[in-house]
């Protein structure tokens, strides 16, 4: 049977989708790999009494990790650009890129806290295509493919149902040090307002790792102001693929442009975006 431009198409998105699950395979065992040089160096609070002593211990850390991450990705997706600062916002120009997070959570890596992980992400057009977050103290893995749902080390993920956010467990967190005074004054708000509404509010850093709890269905509602592409995009992927709702904080649809943003499971969405949207 001669094969006709419907059919080609067909076959091409076919091949196309195999290659994307090939680069999110591949991208497991990159980050995976980072983790693990991550973990050798995980144990003892490293001390500093300067801010330039932090940003050192920060910076080896990253550096560890991007060593091992950066050549193995780029040779998977030669032709895509790499997103050189972690805390940068905003929308990135067409085609494919790199959006990775060496070590999220860094600073608790350098205070022996357990919550961080490493992320890799590939946007294309503004859109996650794909998205890998290991945690290298459990072994565990979350990944999502656009259209393919969202896994932990292989198991579909799916958001919770509740429904009353009166029984919901919700978490912000801390986009990053030295926000200006208003983005501080409204987290605190919104912590308070989420105080009354909800049943248990948390509050800690990394974003990713809350963003992963909805995603698996363990928690139900993040929400944070402000906020850097490898803070949101992993976990937005992990959240929607899990059947989750993305949005601003006034339930808008959210960019990397924007100025909020929340991930909850559908039944507390719009109830979250009431308490978020009232000021004191």
């Amino acid at each position: 049977m001669p094969e006709t431009p419907q059919t080609a198409a067909t076959a091409a998105a076919a091949t196309a989708a195999a290659s994307d699950a090939d680069v999110l395979a591949q991208t497991v065992t990159a980050v995976q790999a980072a983790g693990s040089a991550l973990r050798e160096r995980f144990g003892e609070v490293v001390r500093y009494e300067t801010r330039e002593e932090l940003m050192r211990a920060l910076a080896a850390n990253d550096d560890l990790a991007l060593d091992i991450l950066r050549p193995r990705l780029t040779r998977l997706r030669p032709e895509a650009g790499w997103v050189e600062d972690e805390l940068d916002g905003g929308a990135l120009p067409a085609g494919e890129w790199w959006v990775v997070d060496p070590a999220e959570g860094n600073v608790n890596h350098l205070h022996a806290l357990p919550e961080w992980a490493v992320t890799a992400t590939l946007v294309r057009d503004n859109q996650p295509l794909l998205t890998v977050v290991h945690l290298p103290l459990t072994g565990e893995t979350y990944t999502a493919l656009a259209g393919a749902g969202a896994h932990l080390d292989g198991r579909p993920l799916h958001v919770s149902q509740t429904a009353d956010l009166g029984l919901g467990i919700v978490a912000t967190s801390q986009a990053r040090p030295d926000e200006d005074e208003e983005v501080v004054r409204r987290v605190g708000a919104s912590i308070t307002e989420m105080l009354f509404d909800a049943l248990v509010v948390r509050t800690a850093v990394p974003a990713t790792l809350h963003l992963a709890n909805v995603a698996a269905g363990r928690t139900d509602v993040f929400w944070q102001f402000a906020g850097a592409r490898a803070d949101l995009l992993p976990g937005t992927l992990l959240v929607r693929e899990a059947g989750g709702r993305i949005s601003d904080a006034e339930g808008r649809p959210w960019t990397p442009q924007s100025h909020s943003f929340l991930a909850a499971a559908p039944g507390v969405h719009a109830q979250a975006v009431s308490t978020l949207s009232r000021r004191p």
